[in-house]
């Protein structure tokens, strides 16, 4: 293991960019493989929930992975939301974000790999868009029918806002934080519930990798300029309203908890008096 040791990276921020890369690779193939498998067998092996919860134990098991390294974001919402708190510098916004991307894009390859067979066969080897046997969405989101551009750009924005309003507290001790090796369950938790409640519309990508990696492999595996073009070129809600909602969930969680927390020093005499105060009746 001491030999092994002289391959360690010695820069912080290529290091926190490979567990990027690794962590969004590990995601995105858990939820992208489970689509596959749901969408080629016609939901005969898995169903709506498969994806959902395949989704929530990607991000889970990336967590557990990456966290020690890099915080385990995942997610250039996430870095963008931690960036503007103060709790990552702004410098590591485009790394992340690239490495996160890219992760995304490799994982999406992959499943592309294992799953080629099952693809072909359901789409009869026309990959598209469109259609009763469209596979393009194993990988991508895209909207439903009566869905306005409007419309789904307000259900990113809520979606990403609720992962960033729910998550930010998880460590806060002057609250009630999770346990820290249990931050990435409860981080998951959130996920699944986010994905079973807010994924009708558009897919609940809340995750502009998790959608634009996968994007850019379907354009180039095949699938054509219809996965950047189609519903009136869509493509880019998934990217921008995220980070909207990742800005607006961080902001409601500073005004209403953040900054209505006790100080530490005051949370600290709070914290004497009750022991002073649990003295006195074990004395009496």
């Amino acid at each position: 293991m001491l030999k092994l040791r002289v391959m360690r990276v010695r820069c912080p921020l290529v290091r926190e960019c490979m567990a990027e890369f690794l962590g969004t690779f590990v995601l995105m193939f858990f939820g992208c493989a489970a689509a596959a498998q749901v969408k080629t067998s016609n939901e005969t092996k898995g169903q709506f929930l498969s994806g959902n919860m395949a989704f929530s134990v990607g991000v889970m098991s990336a967590m557990y992975l990456t966290k020690g390294i890099s915080g385990a974001h995942l997610n250039p919402a996430v870095t963008l939301s931690f960036c503007v708190l103060g709790k990552v510098s702004w410098s590591r916004l485009v790394p992340y974000s690239l490495f996160q991307v890219v992760g995304a894009f490799v994982a999406s390859g992959v499943v592309y790999l294992v799953y080629y067979d099952a693809i072909m066969t359901f789409s009869g080897g026309v990959l598209t868009v469109y259609g009763r046997n469209e596979t393009a969405s194993i990988f991508a989101t895209y909207p439903s029918d009566y869905l306005s551009v409007g419309r789904s750009f307000f259900d990113q924005v809520v979606g990403t806002g609720m992962l960033l309003l729910c998550i930010l507290g998880l460590e806060e001790k002057r609250n009630t934080p999770a346990p820290s090796e249990l931050v990435p369950v409860v981080v998951s938790a959130v996920v699944l519930g986010i994905s079973i409640s807010m994924s009708a519309n558009c897919g609940a990508a809340i995750n502009p990798a998790r959608d634009l990696g996968p994007r850019l492999f379907t354009l180039a595996a095949g699938w054509g300029t219809e996965v950047f073009t189609c519903y009136n070129y869509w493509f880019w809600v998934p990217l921008v309203a995220p980070l909207v909602g990742a800005v607006f969930g961080s902001l409601m969680y500073l005004i209403f908890i953040d900054w209505q927390l006790p100080d530490p020093d005051q949370l600290e005499r709070i914290s004497t008096i009750s022991e002073k105060l649990e003295k006195k009746k074990e004395m009496s």
